[in-house]
């Protein structure tokens, strides 16, 4: 580790809102990739609906009627890990049950003092049918679908556009700018010209004009976001070469026949890329708070997969309705994950701050 790597890696160290802010982020993301484990639900999508507990306040609890799918197909454990259980088992809520030979007997769960019909399940074809107790720590949704296991699942929507929409960003960002601020004249004067007609329409208009023209999905949301997030990287990161390319060891690697390739990508980009880490991490907030605009507006995920964005598009009205927490708890989720990643900006800037 060369010695400003490690100055910058101690300062950042001291920074404890920077370090607080990596190890949740890290968490956070960890439990995202695998949602499924951690997930209560562990349906694919977490899309296990019980209508009879909907909008359920968080630790809720109620007696659950489990029948396991006879046969259940084959599933990869793969598949089950990373996508969900593509075949669970049906859950019906209940408010009492009693076994009487080879029937058990049940009274679906009802709210509002209603009695229901009893219903049975016949044991000699559901041998392993239970009964267990279930709590939903954050609350239900509209659907009665348990809301933790949505918002585990939803994590993953917003680290993946983050990751991918930073991906593209960077990719095309560190080409154009390098590229302009290396050779500057006609070719700098049209990547600029590119530059600012893209600046000039605002983000979310031209996210929803390309997301529209790739259709909807939230893979195309994940280019369509990436897509207009390189203008920044690349005005950041030409302004940066046009300083360094006059530097006596570019000079000397000019004089020594080296190719510009090398010289733009050997020599140069090494040596800026502090501001563009910092911008990156700005850019993964930028990129989680457009996802989540685009899916409150029905552009992004589409059900049933679930996203946070669409989580408070499907239960703002709620907030006046009592039930609040259905578009709060999303909603928090998105504000504190952006802070983390704002936090994560700052410390780095002051960690790579070679005045400081």
């Amino acid at each position: 580790m060369s010695g400003l790597t490690a100055s910058a890696f101690k300062k950042f160290k001291q920074n404890y809102l920077g370090l607080a802010s990596l190890y949740f982020i890290v968490t956070v993301g960890f439990m995202s990739i695998f949602a499924y484990v951690f997930a209560p639900d562990n349906s694919q999508y977490a899309n296990q609906m019980h209508l009879s507990i909907h909008s359920k306040s968080p630790g809720f609890e109620v007696s659950m009627l489990i029948e396991p799918q006879i046969p259940k197909p084959p599933q990869s454990v793969f598949s089950k890990l990373f996508f969900g259980d593509a075949y669970p088992a049906k859950e019906t809520p209940i408010l009492n049950h009693r076994t009487e030979g080879q029937k058990m007997i049940y009274q679906p769960y009802s709210s509002g003092g209603v009695e229901g019909f009893e219903k049975f399940i016949n044991l000699e074809i559901y041998p392993d049918a239970r009964v267990e107790e279930k709590k939903f720590y954050l609350g239900t949704d509209k659907f009665g679908r348990d809301l933790l296991s949505r918002i585990l699942v939803g994590a993953r929507i917003s680290f993946f556009i983050g990751f991918v929409a930073v991906s593209i960003s960077l990719f095309l960002g560190l080409l154009m700018g390098s590229l302009a601020g290396y050779y500057g004249g006609k070719t700098d004067a049209l990547i600029m010209w590119l530059i600012n007609v893209t600046w000039s329409i605002p983000t979310l208009l031209l996210v929803i004009a390309i997301t529209l023209a790739l259709g909807k999905g939230y893979w195309q949301v994940f280019i369509a976001v990436g897509l207009t997030m390189w203008v920044e990287v690349a005005r950041v990161v030409r302004g940066e070469v046009m300083g360094v390319k006059e530097q006596q060891y570019i000079t000397a690697a000019r004089a020594l026949g080296f190719t510009d390739f090398r010289i733009i990508f050997r020599h140069i980009l090494p040596n800026i890329m502090a501001p563009v880490i910092v911008i990156s991490a700005a850019n993964f907030a930028a990129a989680i708070l457009i996802e989540s605009g685009l899916s409150f507006l029905g552009i992004g995920a589409q059900p049933p997969m679930s996203s946070w964005g669409a989580m408070i598009k499907a239960h703002y009205g709620d907030i006046i309705l009592g039930k609040a927490f259905l578009a709060l708890i999303p909603g928090l989720c998105i504000m504190t994950l952006v802070m983390a990643f704002m936090l994560i900006g700052n410390a780095l800037r002051d960690a790579l701050d070679v005045k400081a």
